[in-house]
């Protein structure tokens, strides 16, 4: 084997008719907006995330002393205000 570089000839790239050009083209935009879409609703998505695992925390506490209340409301309390102040700063 060959160390370092290596001198490649250039290759021509087949030309590409109009048609094929534009379908191209169609598939590249078609991609951009699915992804965009996508990352649209994993942002929109945090509501529904914040909530249900604050859902979720009161669901798995069968026999909840008080502690566990009181720490169970204030993680409620701060799941409310995180997502307040995300609607605040998204508009």
């Amino acid at each position: 084997m060959a160390k370092g570089f290596q001198v490649v000839e250039d290759v021509e790239l087949p030309t590409q008719s109009p048609a094929e050009r534009a379908g191209l083209n169609m598939l590249v935009l078609g991609m951009k907006t699915l992804s965009q879409r996508a990352a649209a609703a994993v942002v929109d998505s945090f509501l529904l995330l914040t909530v249900g695992s604050a859902w979720w925390l009161w669901w798995s506490t069968p026999d909840p002393n008080p502690h566990q209340i009181v720490s169970l409301a204030i993680y409620a309390g701060f799941v409310l205000a995180a997502n307040l102040i995300y609607r605040k700063v998204r508009r």
